[in-house]
C-alpha cells in the first residue's frame, strides 16, 4: 500500500506547488504594486469620453446568432487542419466523414440565412 501511495506523491506535489505559485502571484501584488488612486484613474473610459448608456443594457439576440456562427465555423476549421493534414492515412471513411460534417454545417448556415439571423436591420 506504500508503493501505491508513493507512486502519487509527485502528482500531489506538483498540485502543492502549483497551489502555492497560484497564490503568491495572487497575494503579492496587493504589497508591490502602488495604489494611489484619483478621480482620472477611477474615470469610466471609452473612445476618450464618458460612457453614454448603461453597461447592462440588452443586446440584440443577432449578435449572439453571428458569434455563435463565428465559434461554429472557427471549430469548422479546427476540425479541417488536422483532417486535411492526415488525409491520406484516413482513406476514403475520413474524406466522406468530413464531407458529412461540412453538408451538416451548410445546412444549419444556410438554415440560419433563410430565418433571416444574418440581417442586421
Amino acid at each position: 500500500m506504500n508503493a501505491l501511495l508513493m507512486e502519487y506523491l509527485p502528482i500531489l506535489l506538483f498540485i502543492g506547488v502549483g497551489g502555492a505559485i497560484s497564490v503568491a502571484l495572487l497575494v503579492a501584488p496587493m504589497f508591490i504594486a502602488p495604489s494611489k488612486p484619483d478621480p482620472e484613474k477611477l474615470s469610466a473610459y471609452e473612445c476618450g469620453f464618458n460612457a453614454f448608456g448603461d453597461s447592462r443594457m440588452k443586446f440584440d439576440v443577432r449578435f449572439y446568432l453571428v458569434s455563435i456562427l463565428f465559434i461554429i465555423f472557427d471549430l469548422e476549421v479546427a476540425f479541417l487542419f488536422p483532417w486535411a493534414i492526415t488525409l491520406k492515412q484516413g482513406g476514403a471513411f475520413a474524406f466522406w466523414s468530413m464531407i458529412v460534417f461540412l453538408a451538416v454545417l451548410t445546412i444549419g448556415f444556410v438554415y440560419e440565412w433563410k430565418k433571416g439571423a444574418l440581417e442586421w436591420e
